[in-house]
């Protein structure tokens, strides 16, 4: 499902308009940015949550010649589903 499918399955649950679901879930991928972005973590209890961690700088090779190459150290965002999530995708209840 892409951004477009899931602003039309919401619109079609809620009987709102494409274009405000739209907006709102526009404000929810901002939100959720913003806040990793500050190092704040998001946490919707049942769905799961999402947080950064640091991945250190570690060496890597280049696929296409061989050569060796330094990989920087970078920030990732993650998501951990919770458990009503994983009880629903595993057809448990």
């Amino acid at each position: 499902m892409n951004k477009a499918e899931l602003v039309e399955a919401i619109a079609k649950k809620t009987d709102a308009s494409n274009a405000s679901v739209e907006r709102m879930v526009n404000a929810f991928i901002e939100t959720v940015t913003t806040s990793l972005t500050k190092g704040q973590s998001v946490q919707l209890v049942g769905f799961g949550s999402f947080n950064i961690t640091k991945r250190k700088a570690r060496a890597g090779r280049n696929p296409r010649t061989g050569a060796a190459i330094k990989i920087a150290a970078a920030k990732v965002p993650r998501f951990s589903a919770g458990a009503k999530l994983k009880a629903a995708v595993n057809n448990k209840k």
